[in-house]
């Protein structure tokens, strides 16, 4: 019996993804809190996830990088963030403690990601080698 390892770890290797590009775009957030005019972005992590379960489900496989372009893609869920301060009169919309609040947020449930992951392969691991390790 053949062992799918898309289905065993797709799903998260798809949220690993997704919270690597969200770390990239509130590292960019932050990087850009002193820039005047620059809007905040963020990915809509509950969004994204449904796309990677839609997709998983209806098992979309591309042969080429241009096809189904968009669906495989968390950037596609890129929105901006709603400003929680006033306006500074520079139209800048980065709230610093925010973004270092999601940016540690998410990190902490990246690294839970790794660790999931980290236990399934070890688990098949053990079950590879029956038991020895």
């Amino acid at each position: 019996m053949a062992i799918s390892l898309d289905k065993l770890m797709g799903f998260h290797h798809k949220a690993l993804q997704v919270r690597t590009e969200r770390m990239e775009v509130i590292a960019g957030n932050l990087a850009n809190a002193n820039t005047p005019g620059y809007k905040a972005k963020d990915i809509d992590f509950q969004q994204a996830m449904k796309s990677a379960q839609f997709n998983q489900s209806h098992n979309l496989t591309r042969t080429h990088e241009g096809h189904i372009k968009g669906a495989m893609k968390a950037v596609d869920d890129l929105q901006f963030r709603t400003p929680n301060q006033p306006d500074t009169g520079d139209g800048n919309t980065v709230d610093v403690q925010i973004e270092r609040n999601t940016f540690l947020d998410n990190g902490l449930r990246y690294q839970a990601g790794m660790e999931f992951l980290n236990g399934k392969i070890k688990g098949m691991k053990k079950a590879i080698s029956g038991g020895q390790q």
